[in-house]
């Protein structure tokens, strides 16, 4: 078994955890809860999750999707955001794993695995950040403005270590750049664009730009393709008219995420099809 295949395995793992972990902070978050206490109990019976029934996926199949105690239902989206996070963990591994898998020394090993840990922290917020904005239209500042310490801090530790700071210096300029364009739709467009989208912005324009222009440029562009083409759908079919309210954190999370797997290759194949590469 390889390296990359250990650290993919382990990864997947993890993913089911921080998933059910997930669940928690997208329940508790916008209803100013702690996602810490009180434990996990079924909002029927009020009876705690026992540790048995609390292992990812595994425990809602065994249970038949129903409480112990009073057999409610529980929804399948317990399940669903575990198995989801596994497979997302999984995706931003097979992206920089192979980094670490190839690391020849112990400084090399450190970049590549506070890079990943960086990652892995944005995917999981992502998660969070989608479903929350989903059902309640909002992006809370408690997972968002939290992000920027937390990420300014990984990526001045790959910097330090790599002595590459001119990426750390294209993250800064990243966030201000994007930041400032979407303060700058919210404005102009009052309304069209919330103050969480702009913070969100912020954080999205800090990460893309550490990775590269590429994935920069076409995550934040992508985010409107990817918003703007399910607006005209629901249009289409007569689920929403101009002017209607649509969540865009999780376009906004799915355009850089589009940014961090392919933005560069996406971006080079732009310019050479105008003639300019």
């Amino acid at each position: 078994m390889t390296a990359a295949l250990v650290i993919t395995g382990f990864a997947t793992v993890m993913g089911l955890a921080v998933g059910s972990f997930l669940n928690v902070v997208v329940y508790r978050v916008p209803a100013g809860l702690s996602v810490v206490a009180p434990a996990s109990a079924c909002p029927r019976c009020g009876h705690a999750i026992r540790a048995r029934d609390n292992v990812p996926v595994l425990s809602w199949a065994l249970l038949g999707g129903r409480c112990r105690d009073c057999t409610a239902p529980i929804s399948a989206r317990y399940p669903l955001v575990e198995l989801a996070t596994a497979a997302l963990f999984a995706l931003v591994v097979v992206r920089f794993g192979p980094a670490l898998a190839a690391a020849r020394d112990g400084r090399s090993a450190a970049v590549a695995t506070i890079e990943l840990v960086a990652m892995l922290y944005l995917m999981s917020i992502s998660v969070a950040l989608t479903l929350i904005d989903l059902d309640v239209h909002r992006l809370p500042n408690a997972i968002v403005l939290p992000a920027y310490p937390v990420l300014a801090a990984l990526l001045l530790a790959t910097s330090a270590l790599s002595g590459d700071w001119g990426s750390l210096l294209r993250a800064g300029v990243g966030l201000v750049v994007l930041g400032g364009v979407y303060l700058l739709l919210a404005l102009v467009v009052p309304g069209g664009m919330g103050l969480g989208d702009v913070k969100l912005a912020g954080v999205l324009g800090l990460v893309l730009a550490y990775l590269g222009w590429g994935p920069l440029a076409v995550g934040a562009f992508g985010a409107f393709v990817l918003g703007g083409t399910f607006a005209i759908g629901l249009m289409v079919v007569g689920r929403a008219r101009r002017g209607s309210g649509i969540p865009f954190g999780p376009w906004m999370l799915g355009g850089a995420w589009l940014g961090v797997f392919s933005g560069q290759s996406l971006l080079d194949g732009y310019l050479r099809i105008i003639g300019l590469a």
